[in-house]
């Protein structure tokens, strides 16, 4: 983690500034410069990003400011009326530099506790097991730190290089201590030989075992508990053993010596915009589940944090952990907030996708109706070319037959030269023929794609158009029967009215009183035919 930051902000006059920010941990405060918008000119901006953030050393012109504040979870490390453009930042580094300054309390903890090692292995005159173990342990304490990242690796690895150099005083101590063993076990070794070498000269001038066995386990029972080193101690094993054996054998044979009897221990792309959009997809997909796995390990360290507060050793160490807790509940707030980016990203992409897919779809169709519009084309041409060598064959036979038939009747035929032979005129205008009938075929079928377009296009206006005729025709139709039966009605009510009127003149003229005569039968008559149906 770095302990300095730079970057763009405002003081209350709201005059831009360029604030750069330097953490101390062994104050714990936090050192705060501001350089008014005239002085920060470009290039010393750029110096202070890339040079003095990474610790390098930085001129600062004339005209700036400093400020000291007291590093605090809850306060602000800016000056007062000072404002940042990022203020996220400016809250990531606070709790990062808290934790610092924790991690270097620590340090410095462990740091005193190698200083007590350091004076009481000075003052040791002799290796103590005790003290090797209390460093190990020591040791055992701050690898559990560095593993749930508690220390900075400069720390851990300044700690490491005091410890190994106090292992290192204590082994010189045990190194005295092993000169020291190696002479004991030299003389142990000396002895238990001579021992060993006196049991087998009683073995072999034939004194009483029993004794002799007695003296051995007695011999095993010290050699169990001497001091003597790995080598010397496996060859007086060797040679214990093989007395052991010995005596056996001479007290109870080869064959018949008991199993165990003895006493020995065990040992540029040219890609599709939909491939594009695919890869790009794809990509997209591979980081988010990134940044999610990423969240989860981060909430899974923050719940171990958590559970570990209860149970830390020191006030010291819980502060530390909580601070971690704050630091880890910042980084993931900040990366939720870059997930939930390419969330949105990953919404537009799968808009884009399906709308990239539908003009795929709309153009795979176009292709395929224009494969299938070639493939007809083909089909017609191979066709077209088939019937016309057909009808070769046939013009070859009508020749040959037109021929047989000029010569039967004696009609004088073209005389044949090689220059001119007769079957050269037939060739050449069955030729001619087809060629004509190719070109005609070819525009009849470039005629029928252009009334296909047109007559794709027109024929929903011609039905709405015969639709409405119909519509029209209909109306008419009905309009005329009507007139029809109006008119009907009309020369009905005529005809009885003449009717009526006729009967009215007749019995004006003829009296009831008057006898019959030939006019009254006509009258009569002409009654009789006025009582009939006048539509008669």
């Amino acid at each position: 983690m770095k302990t300095k930051l730079v970057l763009w902000g405002t003081n209350a006059q709201n005059e831009r500034l360029l604030i750069a920010l330097e953490l101390m941990p062994e104050e714990n405060k936090v050192k705060a410069f501001t350089f008014p918008e005239q002085i920060a000119t470009e290039e010393f901006s750029q110096l202070m990003l890339k040079e003095w953030r990474d610790g390098n050393a930085v001129e600062f012109p004339d005209g700036f400011s400093v400020e000291e504040r007291e590093l605090t979870l809850s306060g602000s490390i800016l000056p007062d009326g000072v404002k940042a453009e990022r203020e996220d930042i400016v809250q990531r580094a606070q709790t990062e530099w808290h934790f610092i300054v924790l991690s270097s309390r620590l340090y410095h903890t462990y740091h005193s506790e190698l200083g007590e090692f350091k004076d009481r292995i000075e003052k040791a005159l002799r290796f103590e097991s005790s003290l090797w173990d209390e460093l190990k342990g020591f040791w055992d304490k701050v690898q559990v730190q560095v593993r749930d990242r508690n220390l900075f690796r400069e720390h851990a690895d300044a700690l490491r290089d005091r410890t190994n150099e106090l292992f290192t005083s204590l082994k010189e101590l045990r190194g005295k201590l092993d000169e020291e063993f190696e002479r004991l076990s030299k003389d142990n070794f000396e002895r238990f030989n001579q021992m060993l070498a006196d049991v087998e000269k009683k073995v072999t001038d034939g004194l009483r075992l029993q004794p002799l066995f007695d003296d051995l386990k007695e011999m095993q029972r010290k050699f169990r508990e001497a001091k003597l080193t790995k080598d010397h101690r496996t060859k007086i094993w060797d040679r214990l053993d093989n007395a052991f054996k010995v005596i056996k054998e001479k007290r109870f044979g080869t064959s018949s010596a008991p199993a165990g009897a003895t006493g020995a221990p065990g040992t540029g792309d040219d890609r599709s915009p939909g491939e594009r959009l695919s890869r790009r997809y794809e990509g997209l997909m591979s980081a988010i589940d990134k940044m999610e796995k990423s969240i989860k390990r981060d909430e899974d360290d923050l719940d171990f944090q958590k559970r570990k507060v209860a149970s830390t050793d020191g006030q010291l160490e819980a502060q530390i952990r909580q601070a971690k807790i704050l630091m880890i509940e910042e980084r993931i707030r900040s990366k939720r907030e870059k997930l939930g980016e390419m969330t949105q990203t990953r919404e537009e992409l799968d808009r884009r996708v399906e709308s990239q897919k539908e003009r795929d779809a709309k153009k795979a169709e176009q292709d395929k109706i224009h494969e299938a519009k070639r493939a007809a084309e083909e089909k017609i041409k191979s066709e077209i070319k088939a019937a016309a060598d057909a009808r070769k064959e046939d013009d070859d036979k009508l020749s040959k037959a037109a021929e047989q038939l000029k010569v039967e009747k004696g009609a004088p035929t073209a005389p044949k030269t090689e220059d001119a032979p007769a079957a050269d005129t037939g060739e050449s205008l069955l030729d001619a023929v087809i060629a004509t009938v190719g070109d005609s075929v070819t525009d009849v079928v470039d005629t029928i794609k252009a009334v296909g377009e047109v007559v794709g296009d027109k024929i929903g206006d011609l039905v709405e158009d015969i639709k409405e005729a119909w519509e029209q025709s209909a109306e008419a139709a009905d309009e005329t029967k009507t007139e029809i039966a109006e008119e009907v009605e009309e020369t009905k009510t005529e005809a009885v009215a003449a009717v009526e009127e006729t009967v009215a003149a007749v019995e004006e003229t003829v009296s009831p009183e008057e006898s019959s005569t030939p006019e009254d039968d006509a009258t009569a008559d002409t009654e009789e035919s006025d009582k009939k149906d006048p539509n008669e």
